[in-house]
């Protein structure tokens, strides 16, 4: 039975999380975020959730560029220094020893290692309260092929995906989670 809590959680995990990629007056520097979404088909956009205080921040309002990198389990450990260690302090790519190159759209970093980048140009800031949502035309989509169906779903056979649980914890979507499509729908109320 629900019952009122007097302070709101935040329960929306697990949940994907992707890795922003930007230029910095240093160079370049990726940080990991938990709140983000693909928000338009046409034009392509996509969002995401940055503090003010960031150094990623501060790149985000300088470049107006950023890519936005999938990567798979095999790197949560990666995805995790993204998430916990500032720019200003280590230049993660490098201590991590991961391959990075400059998207030809917009010349902001991506990761070679990841399955999906996207390339994205700033298209506005929104104050959301603590964090800034930070709003995007996607202008070039890279992906490894092999990593998918024809379709175009995640080949789950090849690609297992991180879900971050919150408090550095994840798991990992495979080949081996109960796999069901809903087509009909009415095939909800046939079960019941």
């Amino acid at each position: 039975m629900l019952k009122s809590i007097e302070n709101v959680k935040m329960h929306s995990y697990p949940g994907m999380v992707a890795v922003i990629g930007t230029r910095t007056e240093r160079g370049v520097n990726f940080m990991a975020v938990g709140w983000h979404a693909y928000l338009s088909m046409s034009p392509p956009k996509y969002g995401i959730a940055v503090g003010r205080e960031r150094y990623t921040y501060k790149a985000l309002k300088s470049q107006q560029a950023f890519t936005v990198n999938f990567l798979s389990a095999a790197h949560s450990e990666f995805i995790q220094l993204c998430g916990t260690a500032s720019g200003v302090e280590i230049e993660k790519a490098s201590c991590a020893s991961y391959r990075v190159e400059i998207g030809g759209v917009l010349s902001a970093p991506f990761l070679t290692d990841a399955y999906l980048v996207y390339e994205c140009e700033v298209e506005e800031f929104m104050d959301v309260g603590d964090h800034d949502w930070v709003v995007a035309s996607i202008l070039s989509c890279k992906m490894d092929r092999t990593m998918f169906q024809e379709n175009g779903l995640p080949n789950f056979s090849k690609l297992q995906i991180p879900l971050y649980l919150g408090r550095s914890t994840y798991i990992t979507l495979d080949d081996k989670v109960k796999h069901e499509e809903y087509m009909n729908p009415h095939s909800i109320k046939e079960k019941s």
